[in-house]
């Protein structure tokens, strides 16, 4: 039997790094998520106030398992 996967595009964001918000992202996902399989990372983009960095994002698309109800 074959499996069948939706994917979805998620925005993550971090006062640190790139990484931790593309891992905050898929943990928050996850909560409401089952299966979750892939994070594809589609664009890494910077928030800046007062020519400053104040926040990292993480645009991804993440697949996760389908299930019919």
């Amino acid at each position: 039997m074959s499996s069948i996967y939706k994917v979805i595009e998620i925005i993550g964001g971090s006062e640190k790094s790139w990484e931790e918000a593309a891992k905050k992202a898929v943990e928050t996902a996850a909560k409401s998520l089952k299966d979750i399989r892939i994070a594809e990372i589609k664009e890494l983009d910077m928030r800046i106030e007062n020519n400053k960095v104040v926040e990292y994002r993480v645009k991804m698309r993440v697949s996760f398992k389908y299930k019919a109800s």
